[in-house]
């Protein structure tokens, strides 16, 4: 099966630049779980989850489509990587006790990635999917965010980010709900490191592969004038969406 592949061609950039996940979401998915042998993380790209779930669970078997996600992705010993798609997993019926979407479940065919799903889940296994959306820095570092990015790369951006914007209510969800508590991302960055981020969307590399331009350095100096001092620390946030299902 094919796939839209919006980030093998910057994997490197993207395992770098990507905020990270709040640790209160895997402790609290853990205390979800009856049991905790084994957890499917599909769509892993480079492993960020996987390595917060490998701390939790025995097992975490970690599957993306992309052969370069994959090869980024940061080795544990009881995590195995594999080049998959999240609607074909090689796991056997009723083997886990997590399965895990983490920011990518809009790239999935979901229909039949639910069916591989409940097909893997153990009879009492827990699913949980998430995603988050537009960071959030101050008013004044968000009026130059906005301008970029529904500006200048609003027509890059592919179809399914609807998705990410809508906070997943646009997806469907066919499992019975578990409330989870409110989560956030947030990462204390200078603003290179904002840039960098900022850089590794997709629709950032998108718009330089098709036109050559570093979109991100052409907004550099007005993100400057709103930051300030480029070597300030900034709590930049962003909001967590997570779903939680059992069968």
């Amino acid at each position: 099966m094919s796939f839209k592949d919006h980030f093998s061609g910057h994997a490197n950039l993207y395992a770098q630049a990507r905020p990270t996940y709040p640790p209160a979401l895997f402790d609290w998915l853990a205390s979800q779980c009856k049991e905790r042998g084994l957890v499917w993380d599909a769509g892993c790209g480079n492993g960020q989850a996987s390595v917060a779930l490998a701390a939790h669970f025995d097992q975490v078997f970690a599957t993306d489509p992309s052969a370069t996600q994959i090869e980024a992705g940061v080795p544990r010993d009881n995590i195995r990587y594999a080049v998959e798609p999240a609607e074909q997993c090689s796991l056997p019926d009723a083997s886990a006790d997590l399965v895990t979407v983490a920011q990518a479940m809009h790239w999935f065919d979901c229909d039949r990635f639910f069916a591989e799903a409940k097909r893997v889940m153990r009879p009492d296994g827990r699913i949980a999917v998430w995603t988050y959306e537009r960071s959030s820095v101050n008013p004044q570092v968000d009026e130059v965010f906005y301008r970029l990015y529904r500006g200048e790369l609003d027509p890059y951006w592919a179809p399914e980010r609807r998705h990410v914007e809508a906070g997943y209510a646009t997806l469907p969800f066919p499992f019975e709900r578990i409330d989870s508590p409110p989560l956030e991302l947030r990462c204390d960055w200078t603003l290179p490191q904002y840039l960098a981020y900022l850089r590794s969307w997709s629709a950032s590399q998108k718009l330089a592969k098709q036109t050559g331009r570093d979109i991100v350095g052409e907004f550099a100096d007005d993100m400057q004038a709103a930051w300030g001092d480029p070597d300030s620390v900034r709590a930049v946030t962003w909001p967590l969406t997570v779903k939680v299902g059992r069968r």
